[in-house]
């Protein structure tokens, strides 16, 4: 008889590998190490294959760690998906998320995961626009919950993460050194775009947009062209782009805040339970969170 795998194995399992340590994931199962350590034994002992290779101070996935990846994740999502729809107070209906479309790109997928994973009946509705739109949009009570950028100027929702914003041009560009800065932004009303141009401004450093549009893709494809620069968050720098600083002339620009807006008049529990993985996943600022990345 074939030996079935064991679940609370495999959460681990992924645990590990999402966070690359086992101290980490430890924290997370609410284990201790050594009994994390003991369930990845028991673990390859029931696959009969080694799963993890050392990698200096952190761990990596063997192929056919790799191979048991997906389907840990399937197994867990189907578990979680079955014991939620028994449970008597499971969450539904439908929750609504507004954010721009560069920060869909690089957050929605691990938020929509950690939410679907333990809320598998709510409907999740996604709208991306920039985010002025999406505070009117919750002023028209038309959204939930939004992600936005946090203008200093008019500061709205909890800021609940921050990065450093980066001039940015190809690796193959010499666009920097052009007499007119050629630049590629995002729409007027971006805080980004304001602090980019006020930078120039303030060196004088002659400069024309030419190219503007509220996709982020778009904006993207330009720099990447080595047809201009432009400004974005660390977190979202690509392949093939390279950081501007002050060796190159160009000035610190102020950090990228994110944060969180509720609609007071849609307090549901769950909108609160969404907010609570929004959090959880793009969280950089809390005691905890920095302990953790500097580890």
């Amino acid at each position: 008889m074939v030996a079935l795998l064991d679940v609370d194995q495999l959460r681990s399992f992924v645990a590990i590998v999402d966070t690359g340590s086992f101290t980490r994931a430890a924290d997370v199962v609410f284990k201790t190490q050594s009994a994390v350590s003991m369930q990845m034994k028991r673990l390859e002992e029931r696959v009969g294959r080694a799963l993890f290779a050392r990698d200096g101070r952190g761990v990596r996935l063997t192929e056919d760690g790799e191979r048991l990846l997906d389907y840990a994740r399937r197994i867990i999502h189907i578990s979680r998906e079955a014991v939620s729809a028994f449970a008597d107070d499971a969450l539904t209906g439908r929750v609504r998320l507004g954010l721009p479309d560069d920060y869909a790109e690089r957050y929605l997928p691990e938020i929509l995961a950690r939410f679907s994973a333990s809320n598998p009946l709510v409907e999740v509705t996604v709208v991306c626009e920039p985010s002025v739109q999406l505070v009117e949009m919750i002023d028209r009570d038309e959204l939930d919950l939004a992600i936005i950028t946090h203008a200093a100027r008019k500061p709205m929702g909890e800021v609940i993460r921050q990065e450093p914003l980066l001039w940015v041009t190809s690796q193959r560009s010499v666009a920097h050194e052009e007499p007119v800065l050629p630049l590629a932004l995002s729409h007027a009303a971006c805080v980004w775009r304001e602090s980019a141009i006020g930078k120039l401004q303030e060196i004088k450093r002659p400069h024309r947009v030419l190219y503007s549009s509220r996709n982020f893709a778009a904006v993207g494809a330009a720099v990447l062209a080595g047809l201009a620069i432009s400004v974005v968050p660390e977190s979202a720098l690509r392949p093939g782009m390279r950081v501007l600083g002050t060796a190159e002339g160009f000035p610190a620009l102020p950090s990228c805040k994110i944060a969180l807006l509720r609609n007071p008049g849609a307090v549901t529990e769950t909108a609160q339970a969404l907010a609570d993985h929004i959090v959880a996943s793009l969280d950089n600022m809390s005691p905890g969170a920095q302990a953790e990345a500097a580890e």
